[in-house]
């Protein structure tokens, strides 16, 4: 086992990988090595010393391929440090009540029955309609958009994600 903390993600749209790819720049400049990979490519978890891992929301759900990583690397998961994060809309939405961290954080349950980890991180996404790839969806984030639901842009909060990963630095060790 190396000293490398993998850094990898399942993401529809960039929004994630983007996310991904900061937490690995911050965890770099506190000294740790690190490989950033998507979760379709990652095989084996043992060159590995710790494991961040992330992805986008869908339907309040990780996407299906995270929780395949997940189910599939369960047993190594829960014998070295590791953090899950998500990137999903609901946090930039306008009304409060539903961009709470604390409901939102419930989507991770999931992941928590799987592997414990040390920390788990919230970050709204991007919302870029065009790059939606289902017409139904589009039609529904077009509408959701001109009701003032949230809006069209970068959301992602870059202090926010990089403190989180700061932080992480001394809980991965």
């Amino acid at each position: 086992m190396s000293n490398t903390i993998l850094v990898t993600y399942a993401s529809r749209t960039g929004s994630t990988a983007g996310v991904a790819e900061a937490i690995a720049e911050t965890l770099a400049e506190h000294g740790a090595q690190v490989e950033v990979l998507p979760m379709q490519e990652v095989s084996d978890l043992t060159p590995y010393r710790a494991v961040v891992a992330g992805s986008a929301i869908q339907n309040k759900q990780w996407l299906p391929e995270a929780m395949r990583f997940m189910q599939t690397h369960q047993a190594e998961l829960a014998r070295k440090p590791f953090a899950a994060f998500l990137v999903c809309m609901t946090l930039a939405m306008k009304n409060e009540q539903w961009r709470n961290p604390a409901y939102v954080s419930e989507w991770l349950a999931p992941v928590r029955a799987l592997a414990r980890p040390v920390s788990e991180g919230l970050f709204a996404g991007v919302l870029e309609i065009r790059k939606i790839p289902s017409p139904a969806d589009r039609l529904n984030f077009r509408m959701s958009v001109q009701l003032g639901v949230w809006s069209e842009g970068d959301h992602r909060d870059w202090k926010a994600i990089r403190a989180w990963a700061q932080e992480l630095a001394a809980k991965l060790g």
